[in-house]
């Protein structure tokens, strides 16, 4: 697995609220250009500066591509990170307050200790 790759994924989608947009209208497309463009950059490095050899697995990009964030914590996806982003993607398809996050608990409650690991 590469959970470094999928939350550095969470984590720089989260911060770019453009790519929190095309994120959330075409998942597939955003997951496939991210990784080839933006995967192998290393973070807080001049530009010039990348790896070569880090790869999303299929199990991730599939969970990634469909916005399926119980598979992706299932996978070791920082819960937090994971939050982060799908509130501000779908936060505001709900009308009450907090729903969304009411929904990710619920679709995360069928998960005991010890959770899965989030070490990367």
């Amino acid at each position: 697995m590469s959970r470094y790759l999928l939350d550095k994924f969470l984590y720089t989608v989260d911060r770019d609220p453009e790519l929190v947009e095309r994120y959330r209208e075409d998942p597939r497309g955003t997951v496939a250009w991210w990784e080839a463009e933006r995967a192998n950059a290393l973070l807080n490095c001049h530009p010039a500066e990348a790896s070569t050899w880090l790869r999303l697995t299929d199990a991730e990009r599939e969970a990634l591509g469909t916005h399926d964030y119980p598979r992706l914590f299932e996978l070791g996806a920082h819960p937090f990170l994971t939050l982060t982003l799908f509130i501000a993607m779908f936060e505001r398809d709900h009308e009450e307050p907090l729903a969304f996050q009411r929904e990710y608990a619920r679709k995360l409650s069928h998960f005991t200790l010890p959770y899965p690991d989030i070490a990367t």
